[in-house]
């Protein structure tokens, strides 16, 4: 099996999308949290080594978990997922530490190629 991945989206259809694409392409979806800060716990437990992590959730969003989740691991590997138009916040993902960003609708093959680039 491949790399293990934690998928993070507050939309479980959003979430259901992301993890068929990426076991589709030898990935292992070993995790899903609907927000930031169960992001942040199952991060910890199970030891991803890919999140791929929604900018707008409720309880805590995207980039606060990257800022915790790179506080707790500083080689975490994180792709942000954002909505068309959130240029500012995915500016901000960055710089908390994300690796890079796709946007929603899911293109498979953009999320394939940066889950891939973030893993190198």
């Amino acid at each position: 099996m491949g790399q293990k991945i934690l998928v993070v989206d507050d939309a479980a259809f959003m979430r259901m999308m992301l993890k068929d694409i990426l076991t589709k392409n030898n990935f292992q979806v070993v995790g899903e949290a609907g927000d930031g800060k169960k992001a942040v716990e199952d991060y910890k437990e199970l030891k991803p080594d890919l999140v791929t992590m929604d900018i707008t959730m409720p309880e805590m969003d995207g980039i606060e978990a990257v800022k915790q989740i790179r506080a707790i691991d500083p080689n975490a590997r994180v792709v942000m997922c954002s909505a068309m138009g959130q240029q500012a916040m995915v500016i901000d993902a960055i710089r908390a530490g994300a690796l890079d960003f796709i946007v929603k609708p899911f293109q498979p093959e953009r999320v394939v190629e940066a889950v891939r680039k973030a893993l190198r």
